[in-house]
């Protein structure tokens, strides 16, 4: 069962790279909003709108370089206008999701992240993988 395990990994090696690097990116994402919410008071969806640009930071240097296994400079101005983008509707959708969450559903800030983290992952990865990423990307 074990080595079934290592071949389905290995076999989709990058999928796990990028569950991995998201994992980091919101984890990162979860702890600055917790700080800047609980610690400093400061209101919860503008703590998200902070929170978030520190992940995307995280984010950014983590997919391109482990994730996609980019090393290179030249596409980089291409590269990160594009995710930029990518992020900032994703941004858009996190604020929106996370108001109607809070504000009618009544889930818990860090839940309503979290959840909201995950769907907008999984919208990212197949973005990444065929416009920003696309010519370094290696079969799953």
């Amino acid at each position: 069962m074990f080595d079934g395990v290592l071949r389905l990994i290995h076999k989709h090696q990058q999928l796990c790279r990028f569950i991995i690097a998201g994992g980091t990116a919101l984890v990162v994402n979860l702890i600055a909003l917790y700080a800047l919410t609980d610690l400093l008071h400061i209101y919860y969806l503008l703590s998200t709108v902070f929170a978030f640009l520190i992940a995307f930071c995280v984010s950014f240097t983590l997919q391109k370089f482990w994730t996609f296994r980019d090393r290179s400079s030249d596409q980089l101005h291409v590269q990160l206008p594009l995710y930029l983008g990518m992020q900032v509707g994703n941004l858009a959708l996190n604020a929106f999701f996370m108001y109607a969450f809070v504000e009618y559903l009544h889930i818990w800030y860090i839940l309503s992240q979290a959840i909201i983290a995950l769907g907008l992952a999984i919208i990212s990865f197949f973005i990444n993988r065929r416009f920003i990423f696309k010519s370094q990307t290696v079969g799953l």
